[in-house]
Order: C-alpha cells, then structure tokens, then sequence
C-alpha cells in the first residue's frame, strides 16, 4: 500500500451490496430467482447509485474527492417478491456471495473493500449472513482493510466485530443519511489505506430488541440514544453506530448492538460502545405502548376528521406482505368517506381486472387476504374502474428523491363517496405523493390516507398531514413482539427470550 502512494497510483477500493431485510414470518422463501433479474454488475453499479441518496454514492464522493479508484463487483438487493419474503435460501446466498468473490478475484489487487450491506438478512443454515460474507472476502483479498455500512435495523454481533475493520450504520429512522454514511465510511477507509487512521473499534449487544414502530429516531426513546452517539463523537470518537435492530427475523444476533470506531484510542471506544449501552438497557420499557388495533383505531380516526382534523394518515404497519385488509374493512365498515388506500397487493385480483374490465366499468371484486391467514379476509369492494396499467413517476421526497419507479400493473377503484382503492401487485409504501398524483389523486384533499408502512414515510408525510396515526393490525410485523412465536433468540433476549417470557415482565 505504501508503495502505491509513494508512486502516486491511486487507491483501489472495492465496492460490493447484497442486503436484504428478511421477515422470516413470512412463509415463502427468498430464492435467488428472485434476486436474479434485479442484480446490478461491474462498474455499472456506480450509475445505479447516482440517481438516489444511498451508501455507494456517498463512496463515490470521497472517492472524487480523493483521487481514489473505485472498482463494482456487484449490487444485489431488489428482488421480486410481492412484499417482504421470508428466509433466504442457502443457494441464493452462495451464489450471489460467490459471484462477488469472483468480482474480487477477477477485479484485484485493492487496497481495501467497502461493502454496502444491510444486517437484518436470514440465510438458511448461515447464522450469521453479514459476518460469513465478510469472512469469505477476506479469505479473497488477504489483510487489507474491510469496512462496511448497514442499515439501522441490522442485526449483529460480535463475529461481524471481529471480522470487519470499520462498521458504520445509519443514525435515522426515516433512513435519509444513507450518503452521508457512506462518505464517512470512505473517508475513514482513505484514510486508513494512507496511514493516517488506525480503525479500533468496540462492540456491545444490550439484548434487547424493539419493534420497528417504536425506532423512530426524531423522538424519544430512540432519539435519546442517537443524542448520546453525537455526544461521544464531540468528545473524540470518529463515529459512534447503533443498530436498533430489526424484530421481524428470527435470529441468534436479534437485537440492538453498538459499533464505535475511534483513531487508535481503545480506551475512548471501550468507554463509549458501554455507556451507550447501557443507555439503550435503562430505556427498554420506553420501547413499548398501546397502539390501536383496527376497530378502536379506525373509530378514533373518524372521531378525529370529525373535529376538523385532516388529513389523518393511517400507518397500517404491521402488514409485511401487503395484502392485509383489516384496516380497509373497518373503514367500509364504520362508514368512511373520502379516503384512500395507498396500497392492497393482490396479483390475482389485478389479473382479473386486466382480462375482465376497462377503465370506466363498473366492477365488483374481493381483494386482499390472499397470501397469510393473519392478513384478514378478503374484503368485496365496488365501483368505477378509474385506471389499470403501468405507472411511471420520480420520487420527490427525502426517501429516494430522484429514484424512478416503475410499477407494471397498478389499479384504481371509485368506490363513490371519495373513497378511492389502489391495488397493486405487492406491497405499496408510497414514500411521497408522486404515487396518488400518477393516478390522479390528490391526498392532500383526502379525510384519510392509509399506508402499510412503519415510519420511513414521515419523513415526507409528516409536512402533509395532520396526524400521523399508527394502526397495530394483525400480521407479520406486530408492535407486540411477545406474539410472534421465536426459535432461534437467545434466551435473555428482552422482551421475547424465554428468561423474559416466563419471567412475564
């Protein structure tokens, strides 16, 4: 490495992705199929990443910046499935690792390798997914510097400490630092690479374990945690993470963990990744309250628009596939008007409308309740066919801004009243407007909008609407974890180990 700066070659770093944020609940594997049409290869990963705000670009910054060289091996990601899909299957996971080491064996020598992953993957037979993928990178490129990115629901623990240079995670929930993390991944990685940064990082697993609804990082509780890590890089720390975790994967490394990365100063890096630590365990009952099931909620809602209070948007959150319709049926059933369904997935009920109607019928149709028992039956709706097609729109808000969408079959129902019902053919988060606006609506003119999402839309929503309103429907990805059933968890695991459970605390 010395030898390379001395003659002024620029630095070659690596840069590889294969996250996946695994709902192990869901019932339909994830197979490399599914990932196959989506993966992105070669330097062409670089002009993906220019589009959005994500980890690749901001290395790409520093890598301007810098003079250094960045060498795509492979993005993959993306992938088919209606909504979230459960475990990942060990030949999807060997293949797409397997082409990314022979991305580096084909592409090298590097002077180091920045991976983009996420942390909450589940792999059949692979406990733990982020720490083999960077062991087996490793085993390629020898001992040079390996740092990696992930997303603030990332499930990790020790292995990945002990096998990785640097590990860097997102500190918002809405996730709107990807870039920024990315860039102060690269730097730290330059800077390693020349010698003048000596990466010693400190790991803490709090075992605990709290549902994406309450990991918001604008408010308490998260946000107390997010405080902290700022306060201990005023003191000297170069980046302090937290991974709040993700609930919805049943797997040994569940949970919260800490990541601090200091210049050389065990000492400073001991003494942060502990206090945070601690901060997250002393929190732990914050990380739970009531949310409304559908009948209370809906009831509450209406009570709300009522008064004056409007847009109300419904944060259907717990709905992992897309399908689910206990919160479209109660407000059919409450009476509702002037709403809008952001999104009920139903691929069969979409097929039927293309070879059975055009725009303008009048049609009746059950949809929904298709893909899991928890997701509710399937609700009849009817009225005017307003739109079925393909629909094209650039998002505009902070999640993805400037990422093009493409969606090949979306259908619009007038239920008459106001009531409007999008169906799609899988799970539909729409992050802005851009989405109702392509099919001609207008939420802000809406009583209530529903979406099935948890907090990433706020960051665009919440200038819109009045209230944002979380609904606990029944489904994969509950508020109260103790109603999932766990196997694979530590057992002091809080709240869903079995010390915890059997404790009832």
């Amino acid at each position: 490495m010395v030898s390379r700066i001395v003659l002024g070659i620029p630095l070659r770093i690596a840069v590889a992705s294969f996250s996946h944020e695994t709902c192990t609940f869901v019932p339909v594997k994830t197979t490399y199929d599914m990932f196959k049409d989506f993966i992105v290869r070669g330097n062409a990963i670089f002009e993906h990443a220019k589009t959005y705000p994500n980890y690749i670009r901001g290395f790409m910054k520093v890598a301007e910046e810098e003079g250094a060289e960045l060498v795509g091996i492979l993005v993959a990601g993306q992938t088919s499935a209606t909504g979230y899909s459960g475990w990942i299957t060990l030949d999807a996971f060997d293949r797409i690792v397997g082409e990314i080491l022979d991305g580096l064996k084909n592409s090298g020598p590097f002077d180091g390798v920045l991976l983009a992953l996420h942390g909450a993957m589940a792999v059949e037979g692979v406990p733990k997914p982020e720490a083999e993928i960077v062991r087996r990178v490793r085993g390629v490129v020898g001992h040079i510097p390996i740092m990696v990115t992930l997303d603030l629901h990332a499930n990790e623990d020790h292995e990945l400490a002990e096998v990785a240079d640097a590990v860097f995670i997102l500190k918002t929930y809405p996730h709107v630092d990807s870039e920024d993390i990315g860039i102060i991944a690269a730097r730290c990685m330059v800077k390693t690479i020349r010698g003048e940064f000596k990466p010693v990082m400190a790991f803490r697993k709090p075992k605990l374990v709290t549902a994406s609804i309450y990991q918001a990082t604008d408010r308490p509780p998260m946000k107390l945690v997010y405080d902290r890590c700022r306060e201990w890089e005023a003191k000297g720390v170069y980046c302090a993470s937290v991974a709040a975790g993700y609930a919805y994967a049943d797997v040994p490394d569940i949970g919260a963990s800490v990541f601090v990365v200091t210049n050389g100063d065990r000492d400073l890096a001991e003494r942060a990744a502990q206090d945070i630590s601690d901060l997250i365990w002393s929190l732990r009952y914050e990380f739970t309250k009531p949310i409304p099931k559908p009948r209370e909620g809906v009831a509450e809602v209406l009570r709300l628009v009522a008064s004056g209070v409007r847009p109300v948007l419904i944060a259907e959150h717990s709905d992992r596939i897309g399908d689910g319709t206990h919160v479209l049926r109660e407000l059919i059933l409450q009476g509702a008007k002037n709403f809008v369904i952001g999104g009920i997935a139903d691929p069969n009920a979409l097929e039927w409308l293309k070879n059975n109607a055009k725009v303008g019928d009048y049609v009746k149709i059950k949809i929904g309740g298709w893909a899991h028992p928890i997701s509710g039956e399937p609700v009849e709706i009817s009225g005017k066919l307003e739109f079925i097609g393909s629909l094209e729109y650039t998002l505009v808000g902070p999640m993805g801004r400037g990422r093009r969408v493409h969606e090949d079959l979306v259908a619009l129902i007038d239920m008459g009243e106001g009531r409007h019902v999008i169906i799609s053919k899988r799970l539909r988060a729409p992050m802005d407007d851009q989405g109702f606006k392509a099919l001609g609506i207008e939420p802000r003119l809406k009583d209530i909008i529903v979406l099935k999402d948890r907090i990433h839309h706020r960051a665009f929503w919440d200038s819109i609407v009045a209230l944002d309103y979380p609904i606990d429907s029944p489904g994969l990805g509950p508020a109260d974890l103790t109603t999932l059933e766990y196997h694979n968890v530590p057992d002091d695991v809080y709240p869903i180990g079995k010390f915890w459970r059997d404790k009832k605390v």
